[in-house]
């Protein structure tokens, strides 16, 4: 648990934890305290299909570089950082906007930073993968999972206690100040070696 990606995973696991709330339990919340329909609410709550279906795009996000972010960081991290400033701009738009008033914007940036975040998880499982050798999968999937949590609980009773204490706006840009906290790790980690597709790995004759 000292290795350097293993810890690194602690902080990407809060990372890829802390959008799911806020587009999903957190943002019904705020819609039912607004005044919105439940049956508006459960549409609303397709949103978090994104994650379901993630595996349709994870070939693209493996394969496709990004200029000038996959020159500077790598691919792996190059696709975190993207998702990454997409899901704190999305967040801090969603804290402008009014259920009442607003409610389609809103409803739109949830879906895009719902999307934003199950690429930022393909993009941190694939640097799990290669960051670390097979001795060590077990301790970093159990960083990662614990720094998940740490982030739903963040976004979920630390969210709404910030809404109950100053208001949802309050509460959604302080939400957006701890995404933060994966921009800096992804800035911070190593990009890995790229694992070769198995097509290209030797065959085992008995």
């Amino acid at each position: 648990y000292r290795h350097g990606s293993v810890r690194a995973a602690l902080f990407l696991g809060f990372s890829s934890g802390l959008p799911l709330l806020l587009v999903f339990g957190t943002l019904s919340a705020r819609l039912r305290e607004t005044g919105v329909d439940r049956t508006t609410i459960g549409f609303i709550s397709w949103v978090a299909l994104a994650y379901a279906f993630k595996f349709a795009w994870a070939p693209l996000v493996d394969r496709l570089a990004l200029p000038p972010l996959t020159t500077l960081l790598g691919r792996r991290r190059g696709w975190m950082l993207l998702a990454q400033a997409v899901i704190v701009a999305g967040v801090i738009a969603m804290a402008q906007f009014d259920p009442r008033s607003d409610l389609r914007p809103l409803v739109i940036t949830a879906v895009i930073v719902a999307f934003a975040s199950a690429t930022q998880d393909i993009a941190v499982d694939a640097w799990r993968i290669e960051a670390t050798g097979p001795e060590l999968q077990g301790p970093t999937a159990g960083a990662y999972q614990l720094g998940y949590r740490i982030a739903v609980l963040a976004a979920g009773a630390g969210a709404l206690y910030l809404a109950e204490l100053y208001s949802w706006r309050t509460a959604y840009l302080a939400m957006a100040a701890l995404g933060l906290v994966g921009v800096m790790a992804t800035l911070l980690i190593s990009e890995p070696a790229p694992v070769a597709p198995a097509s290209d790995a030797p065959l085992l004759v008995r």
